[in-house]
């Protein structure tokens, strides 16, 4: 009889089938190693419709421009003179005058550069919002190898990616012939307007072809975004199991967390026990409730409570007290009110004074009564 391990079968590996939602810590997760659902065709065709909208608005002067500056470099090129040492002449020519006409069409062309280059920001802006990383650029011995690359080369995300690189290419091809083969007719007229005329109008045409092609490129940019969307939400579900773990990792196995916290509890208690040696006195109730109280006189400062506990941790405070000569007094109501009221290590607030200090003056005089017994005992 044949045995079969039906969980080689099982999707994704442990805990079956990844069929719920990615949580918040995963997405944080992914997005601090660049794994995001972007679409660079939407940042793309956003860009490149900026573009050639603000060229369209542009270029009547930005035409305008480049033709007084070929005008003037035209004109300058007559002061080479041939029949000197051309290497000098041009190096004159080009130090004096193509210098400053590179740079003036440069300033010209700035406003739709740096339109692009925002644009392409805020396009990436609004789709993973900002959160820069270097995890991406990183390199892992994966991308090295050659079966994983022929992997990548023949996947289904490779072979999406081409078919629509020659989808929006045929458009365009289609979309450009459509508009010239209206615009043929000015073709042939050419000859007869001026060259600035000619350049202007030609100019206006492929701002249309260029505008339109944007448009369609746009909403194949927004189909693509969709597309990447759904797909890393259904990329980034897990499994009842990965939720189990997580939910481990982050909030801790609950025995766990119980031993840190009796842990941290006994060590808690051990400074607090520490302390009471130190105190001035132990109100208690007597038998619930222990409170140790700590008051230095030149501090300028109200009572302190350095220990207190209830049953088992009063009995244990009494104890350490006795053993270190510490006065007991029974209060039962000042017992109450400074454990319920008063924090560990907090000063006494103000309307307890009063009846903290009646009991320290009783203490005061205790210990003045047994020194002086002390030293009657010993003449």
């Amino acid at each position: 009889m044949i045995k079969y391990n039906l969980q080689f079968f099982a999707k994704d590996g442990p805990g079956g089938q990844r069929t719920e939602p990615a949580t918040a810590k995963k997405l944080k997760d992914a997005r601090k190693k660049g794994q995001v659902a972007k679409s660079r065709d939407l940042t793309s065709s956003v860009s490149l419709l900026v573009f050639f909208i603000i060229l369209k608005i542009y270029v009547g002067t930005m035409g305008t421009k480049f033709i007084n500056e070929f005008k003037v470099i035209y004109k300058k090129m007559g002061e080479v003179n041939a029949t000197s040492l051309e290497l000098n002449s041009l190096s004159r020519f080009f130090k004096n005058y193509m210098s400053d006409a590179i740079l003036d069409m440069l300033v010209i062309l700035l406003p739709i550069m740096a339109a692009a280059v925002l644009v392409a920001f805020v396009g990436d802006l609004v789709q993973v919002k900002w959160k820069p990383t270097a995890e991406p650029m990183k390199p892992k011995a994966d991308k090295f190898n050659p079966v994983n690359g022929i992997k990548r080369i023949f996947s289904v995300k490779t072979l999406v990616q081409l078919l629509k690189s020659i989808a929006i290419v045929a458009i365009c091809m289609l979309v450009t012939y459509n508009k010239l083969k209206k615009e043929i007719g000015l073709l042939y007229n050419f000859y007869n307007i001026s060259l600035e005329a000619a350049i202007i109008r030609m100019g206006d045409v492929l701002m249309d072809v260029g505008i339109t092609i944007s448009v369609i490129y746009l909403i194949v940019g927004i189909a693509d975004f969709i597309f990447e969307y759904v797909k890393f939400k259904n990329d980034m579900k897990m499994s009842k199991q990965e939720l189990k773990d997580e939910w481990k990792d982050t909030e801790g196995n609950p025995e766990v967390k119980n031993q840190q916290k009796r842990r941290m509890n006994e060590a808690s208690r051990r400074r607090m026990m520490q302390a009471v040696p130190e105190a001035d006195v132990v109100i208690t109730n007597p038998t619930h409730f222990a409170v140790a109280l700590k008051y230095e006189q030149n501090s300028g400062k109200a009572p302190v409570v350095v220990a207190k506990g209830e049953d088992y941790l009063a009995q244990k405070i009494k104890e350490t007290a006795r053993e270190n000569q510490v006065e007991i007094v029974e209060n039962k109501p000042l017992a109450r009110m400074l454990y319920y009221n008063v924090d560990l290590g907090s000063e006494i607030p103000q309307e307890l004074y009063q009846a903290v200090a009646e009991v320290l003056a009783f203490v005061k005089i205790m210990s003045e009564y047994y020194d002086e017994k002390r030293k009657e005992t010993k003449k």
